[in-house]
């Protein structure tokens, strides 16, 4: 039997025929849709384009689509293995393109297949955060995620008839008729019954980071968001950011500064005895996990209201940190994140006195923000219009 005789045979085989190919297709779609909307979601959090003031509620949904963003794209890897696995005999086709239309759609292949395997190793390494290369990490996850997608949308666009087909019972060709698999082999059910297994264990084994009753079978999940000081994990220390003296030093004072009546400076202890307001919120990382906690602080609107900031006047806030330097050692508060009654500067966390780790003298907590926008060590708010 020579080569193309083989493939021939191996695409009827129910793990290799179109059938196959077009359940796991539309199961990888999802996913790789679910994905991409929820980590656009997170970019355009982080960094938001001028035109948009994201609104600070729903105070949960960071927590949500990042747990999504994170378990769906574990699942997406045993959903990956099985469809490549399906559709290999397809490489070995003669002739290799038939007209032009087929080496577009052959051609997108290669960012298809490349991006969705260079997005699930480095996703997972960011999760486990275990960087192995020299590139920034969320910059080449975001241009891969567009190039793949786009690769994505073309692909389904030129199989969509054939997985239609596919779909339809009865076949409506007899080429999509599968052979029977030979003796001891798994057939279809058996194989897309293996898949939605792994990719089930994979999702439950992860979800916990956000979804508290899975929590004990967090065994793929990068860390149990229970377990930390203050019952709150922390991902930078007090030590690596290096604010260890500043941050307990007695003249350290916080200011509230810029476009502004009257600037404000307070000492740790006046900002204890302003504390009187308490909020229970997540804190949610993009690596997928979240914890909620019992925060007590001070309204950032009554520090602004304090400063003579007229509440009717739309402004942002830059938050700064004692950390000298990093990448989100600042985050910016529109209008509508400044003014919530959620917003706090927090000074204890689930009944304690915030530790150095979480941000003493004071934090910056919020509704609907990313974990690293939840500025810690904060020292200025500085206002703008």
């Amino acid at each position: 039997m020579n080569l193309e005789d083989q493939r021939d045979r191996a695409l009827r085989r129910p793990v290799h025929d179109d059938r196959t190919a077009a359940v796991l297709g539309i199961s990888l779609a999802v996913c790789f849709g679910v994905c991409f909307l929820t980590g656009l979601y997170s970019h355009f959090l982080q960094q938001p384009p001028s035109w948009l003031d994201w609104p600070a509620r729903p105070a949960w949904l960071y927590r949500v689509t990042q747990g999504l963003h994170v378990a769906t794209g574990f699942a997406t890897v045993p959903l990956l293995l099985a469809k490549l696995w399906s559709v290999y005999p397809r490489l070995f086709r003669r002739p290799p393109v038939v007209d032009v239309a087929h080496a577009i759609e052959r051609l997108m292949l290669v960012p298809l297949v490349f991006g969705s395997v260079f997005l699930l190793f480095t996703g997972v390494g960011n999760v486990a955060r275990w960087y192995p290369w020299g590139f920034y990490f969320p910059a080449a996850h975001y241009a891969a995620a567009w190039i793949t997608v786009g690769a994505l949308i073309v692909h389904v666009g030129a199989k969509a008839r054939v997985a239609r087909a596919a779909l339809a019972r009865p076949p409506r060709s007899p080429a999509l008729v599968s052979v029977d698999p030979p003796a001891g082999a798994l057939g279809r059910r058996g194989f897309l019954g293996a898949v939605a297994t792994a990719a089930g264990v994979v999702t439950l084994t992860t979800a916990g980071q956000t979804v508290t009753p899975l929590r004990p079978l967090t065994l793929f999940a990068q860390r149990r968001p229970d377990i930390g000081s203050q019952g709150v994990p922390v991902n930078k220390s007090a030590v690596q950011a290096g604010v260890t003296d500043a941050a307990t030093a007695p003249g350290f004072r916080l200011r509230v500064r810029g476009d502004v009546h009257r600037e404000l400076e307070l000492t740790a202890g006046e900002l204890d005895a302003m504390a009187h307001d308490e909020v229970e919120l997540p804190i949610a990382c993009v690596e997928g996990w979240s914890v909620s906690a019992r925060w007590r602080g001070v309204p950032v609107r009554t520090l602004l209201d304090a400063a003579g900031v007229d509440p009717e006047r739309e402004i942002d806030v830059t938050v700064e940190s004692l950390q000298g330097g990093g990448r989100f050692r600042a985050s910016e508060l529109n209008h509508h994140q400044a003014r919530d009654r959620d917003t706090l500067l927090a000074v204890a966390v689930n009944g304690q006195r915030l530790n150095l780790d979480h941000g003493y003298p004071c934090r910056l907590i919020g509704p609907n923000r990313p974990g690293v926008l939840q500025t810690k060590w904060v020292t200025e708010l500085v206002v703008r219009t």
